[in-house]
């Protein structure tokens, strides 16, 4: 997309306030500047965002990447069939890069590549649309927002899409508003619901369609499993953080955000593998975190096979104030007096709202006008970093095994074992771009 193009779209929009026209009419009066993008990672959430990029008004899709053939020609296909075109197919994202129409790219691979993919394409002159979470460790999460920052006049929307979800912000102005009382306890749960634990599977060939190598890029040499491979590669500390990084970066992205909350004084572990046989899986299936603020505490708990958590709710985050209890899901909020005396009643009693859609393909427009006209994503580089490396930090506690404690002006832990946990080594040629 032409830089100027887009100066002269805002240009005019200035221009009509002046005359006395409204920029919304103007704006909806005009054609409607083409964005082009490419997906890379194509098989799962990527997949559905470059659907929702799809049914916005024109916006096409020009090029799509996969180490999986298969994968890669079934939604190849399934896009030619739904727009009409299909998309040009490649196996090595950096070629995508180099293809000068494609205006943003969305990454939708495993968390293990964000990064990397993330800073070549701020590299080439791309905006970014990067699934959650956005970093694969404390150091990544830095690199990101210092390469974002160094490219300021492209945009980074990380897939934190509860962002762009009306409910949750009025959840956390009643939490900020003081009318729960003094809020000292948080509490953000996923309970994953599985039937089965994920059985333990031997080593074995990688499918002749997949390029087994690239897909691990810059993570350590291992044999294939099909239990690191798709979608369990979540519960495999190579590739990713669990229960805790899957869902604890929207969770405990609006459990900091309500409480205005920074980094954590200290984090205390819990949890373990007590579902699982050994080698199925290495990410904990039972876990929680407790984070130490001065005037708060927060507590994260995940469960892969318990279906139900606190509140009888599946996942949510608890604000438990002085007065009652704020409840808040992907489903909406609800407020909890804990007393029956007449003074809380009327403030807390049968008081719930529902959502008002999923936010997902409010994300996707906060991302496309931010592309088009400017202005600020609703999940940036900063939101993403901030909540990815709370998420990290709970992870780093458990693998250390003891509780740690946050040197916020130093941006280190006071652990040399924390600290050795908080950047990765990365595999042959693989490295994170300078800043």
């Amino acid at each position: 997309m032409n830089s100027n193009r887009r100066r002269f779209i805002r240009n005019s929009a200035v221009v009509a306030t002046a005359v006395g026209v409204a920029p919304s009419v103007l704006s909806s009066c005009a054609p409607v500047e083409k964005v082009t993008v490419a997906l890379i990672g194509c098989r799962s959430m990527g997949f559905n965002d470059l659907k929702t990029f799809l049914s916005q008004e024109n916006v096409v899709c020009s090029a799509m990447c996969d180490v999986d053939s298969k994968i890669l020609d079934e939604r190849a296909g399934q896009v030619e069939k739904s727009t009409g075109t299909r998309p040009q197919t490649y196996a090595d994202f950096r070629d995508v890069l180099k293809k000068p129409e494609i205006d943003a790219v969305i990454i939708g691979t495993p968390d293990h590549w964000h990064a990397i993919i993330m800073m070549k394409a701020l590299e080439a002159g791309k905006h970014v649309y990067v699934e959650k979470p956005m970093g694969h460790s404390i150091e990544e999460c830095n690199a990101m927002v210092a390469m974002a920052n160094k490219h300021p006049d492209l945009k980074v929307q990380v897939g934190m899409w509860q962002r762009s979800s009306k409910h949750w912000f009025e959840a956390s102005d009643i939490v900020k508003s003081g009318k729960l009382g003094g809020v000292h306890l948080v509490k953000a749960w996923i309970y994953k619901g599985y039937d089965k634990p994920i059985p333990l599977l031997d080593d074995t060939e990688a499918p002749a369609t997949v390029n087994y190598d690239m897909w691990l890029g810059p993570a350590p040499k291992r044999p294939f499993n099909p239990n690191r491979f798709h979608y369990n590669f979540r519960w495999w500390w190579d590739y990713a953080g669990g229960a805790m990084t899957d869902w604890g970066v929207h969770l405990l992205d609006f459990a900091l955000f309500a409480m205005d909350a920074g980094m954590p004084e200290s984090i205390s572990p819990g949890g373990g593998i007590y579902y699982h046989k050994k080698g199925a899986i290495e990410t904990p299936d039972i876990q929680q975190a407790i984070y130490s603020y001065p005037k708060h505490t927060m507590i994260w708990e995940s469960g892969l096979n318990p279906g139900m958590g606190p509140y009888g709710k599946k996942h949510g985050v608890a604000f438990i104030g002085e007065k009652g209890t704020l409840v808040v899901d992907r489903g909406g909020w609800e407020l909890m007096p804990d007393r029956n005396d007449a003074e809380r009643k009327p403030f807390f009693e049968g008081k719930v709202q529902k959502n008002y859609g999923d936010g997902l393909t409010e994300h996707v427009q906060n991302f496309l006008e931010c592309i088009r006209n400017g202005g600020d994503e609703n999940a940036s580089v900063e939101v993403g970093a901030k909540t990815a490396i709370v998420s990290e930090m709970g992870n780093i506690a458990y693998r250390v095994g003891e509780r740690i404690h946050w040197d916020n002006s130093t941006k280190r832990f006071k652990e040399e074992a924390a600290n050795k946990l908080a950047k990765l080594s990365y595999r042959d040629n693989w490295k994170l771009p300078k800043v």
